[in-house]
């Protein structure tokens, strides 16, 4: 998924009606490999312990987050709360940033 397909994807989770869900279930399904690829790099040792475990359980939270409030919007037509879908973002964001830092930190 190239920079204009997570545009697409923020885009559409971030919209009033949450309609076009498709994109932003792509980028969700992206990030539960990232979860799993995170794990997998801590159970190998190619990631700092602490901060590689933060990031897969930010990876969760945020995803639970995202997902949560895209599916009551959808459905039931409200949030789970407000800017529940951004701060999920954030998370997921943050966590990237963290598994970087997890990297980094394991290099040394």
């Amino acid at each position: 998924m190239g920079a204009a397909g997570v545009a697409l994807a923020a885009a559409s989770a971030h919209g009033a009606d949450a309609s076009r869900l498709a994109s932003a279930s792509a980028m969700l399904l992206f990030h539960a490999t990232a979860i799993l690829a995170g794990v997998a790099l801590l159970a190998r040792g190619l990631l700092h312990g602490g901060i590689g475990l933060i990031a897969a359980f930010g990876f969760v939270i945020g995803a639970a987050l995202f997902a949560g409030d895209l599916t009551l919007r959808q459905y039931a037509g409200h949030s789970l709360f407000p800017y529940a879908a951004p701060t999920g973002g954030t998370v997921m964001i943050l966590s990237w940033l963290a598994v970087t830092l997890a990297a980094v930190v394991a290099k040394r």
